[in-house]
């Protein structure tokens, strides 16, 4: 059974250009819209890795990652920022909010997948 991996952005052309490079790989993928659409759909099933955008509106990644990391199924789930933010202070918040990586767009599909074979856990 593939891994599932959860892309969070509000653009529709992120979410399928990364989803087309998890695919790819042989993937699941499970898509939100924003932090606030992508926590409806943490339903307690089994996923492996999250990627979040920073920039959202609703409900931004670094409060998306505070929140998943309060739900007990998804404590553990490593998350990747995938965002156009390189300031390293967001970079510092995101890390305390528990990301677990830092992709900057636009991004190389291979580096992405790099970084997603190194925290995918089974």
């Amino acid at each position: 059974m593939a891994k599932l991996i959860m892309i969070v952005d509000d653009s529709a052309s992120m979410r399928m250009v990364v989803g087309i490079a998890l695919k790819g790989a042989g993937y699941a993928v499970l898509e939100g819209r924003d932090g606030r659409d992508a926590l409806t759909k943490l339903t307690g099933q089994k996923v492996n890795l999250i990627i979040s955008d920073v920039n959202m509106p609703n409900m931004d990644g670094i409060a998306f990652v505070k929140a998943v990391k309060q739900l007990p199924a998804y404590k553990f789930t490593p998350i990747i920022m995938l965002t156009t933010e390189s300031d390293e202070s967001k970079k510092r918040e995101g890390q305390a909010a528990g990301a677990r990586a830092w992709v900057v767009k636009p991004f190389q599909p291979e580096h992405l997948l790099m970084a997603v074979q190194k925290l995918c856990l089974p």
